[in-house]
Parts: structure tokens; C-alpha cells; sequence
């Protein structure tokens, strides 16, 4: 784990310093600074941001690196809004990646609180509890990017197995919604797998 997210940070830092492209948004703006000048810029403060509310180093180097990898996609599909205020904008993307990873904390407690519930013949082994947890984090990042009452809802069904209505009732909207968010949630996933 601590060899793969130094590695991780090395390749990041490799690409980083290797791009160069300005990142334009109007074709009267000016360019503004590459995003390896970004990345080397603010790197530093948003780590420590992250750290700050983490308490965990790498946690933080982690969350840092994948906020500026969703600033380079957002540079490649040309939805990069003008930064005239990058700091403000690193923020905005850290402050969702950071509750993002709250979420999955709590999926992971949850899960693994209810193992130790189980009694010792039907408890998992710590192979199927890696495994299972791993499902657990791609089923998240499948679903990254519904809106949370959608992914809630698709949570529920999915993983406890409760009903429409039941889940109506969590939510406190109809269950002619929480077919909507179904739908909704099927779609993004067949989406995403194709």
C-alpha cells in the first residue's frame, strides 16, 4: 500500500511536470499558467489543507493528486472553467474529492462493523474482507458523480435489499422517484461499463 501511493505519486508528479499546455478558456483570454505551474504553485498548500482535515499524510497526498488529475481531465475535455482564482477552484474539487472519501470511510466502517457482528463460523477471512472491501470502493467510484439521494437510493436497494417504498420513506420523496433514481442509476452504470 505505502509502495503503491509512492508510486502513484511519482507518476503523477512525472506527468505533471511534462505538460505544459496553457490552459485557455475563451479565445480572447489570455493564457493562463501551465498546469505543471499550477501543480507546482499550489501543491503544497492544498496538501496541507487536506492534511489539516485528514490528520493523514498520505490520505492527503492521495486526494492532492487526484484533485489535480480531475483538473487535467477537466483540461482535456475543455470544461475548465477560467482560473482566474485557482486556489478557490482546487478547493472547490478538494472539498468534493475529501467528502467523497468520507463516504467511503463510512461504507468501509459500516461494512466492517457488520463483519464483526457475524459469528466466527461465518466471519470472512481477511482475504474475502480485502476482496469485499475492494468491491466495495470501485462500486463507489462507479456511482461517483450521481447526485447522493440517487446513489442512496441505489445503495439501499442494492446492498440491503430494501424496497421502493422503504427506501420512499428514507428518502421522504414517492416511489415514483426512487424509480426515477433507479433508472437513473442502472443507466450510469451500464454507461459507465460500456
Amino acid at each position: 500500500m505505502l509502495l503503491a501511493n509512492v508510486l502513484k505519486s511519482i507518476r503523477i508528479s512525472l506527468i505533471y511536470t511534462r505538460i505544459s499546455v496553457p490552459l485557455m478558456t475563451e479565445s480572447t483570454a489570455a493564457p493562463e499558467p501551465s498546469l505543471s505551474a499550477l501543480y507546482q504553485a499550489h501543491r503544497g498548500w492544498l496538501q496541507g489543507w487536506l492534511q489539516r482535515r485528514l490528520g493523514d499524510t498520505w490520505a492527503a497526498a492521495d486526494l492532492t493528486q487526484d484533485t489535480f488529475l480531475r483538473v487535467l481531465a477537466a483540461q482535456q475535455a475543455r470544461t475548465l472553467p477560467s482560473l482566474r482564482e485557482p486556489r478557490a477552484y482546487l478547493l472547490t474539487v478538494g472539498r468534493r474529492l475529501l467528502v467523497n472519501h468520507y463516504q467511503r470511510r463510512s461504507l468501509e466502517q459500516a461494512y466492517l462493523e457488520d463483519l464483526r457482528q457475524l459469528p466466527e463460523a461465518q466471519a470472512a477471512s481477511p482475504e474475502q474482507r480485502w476482496l469485499l472491501l475492494e468491491t466495495l470502493q470501485a462500486l463507489d467510484e462507479l456511482l461517483d458523480g450521481l447526485p447522493r439521494p440517487v446513489r442512496q437510493a441505489f445503495l439501499w436497494s442494492q446492498l440491503e435489499g430494501l424496497d421502493y417504498a422503504s427506501i420512499a420513506a428514507r428518502l421522504r420523496v414517492s416511489e415514483r422517484t426512487v424509480k426515477r433514481y433507479m433508472v437513473r442509476a442502472y443507466e450510469h452504470c451500464l454507461l459507465v461499463d460500456l
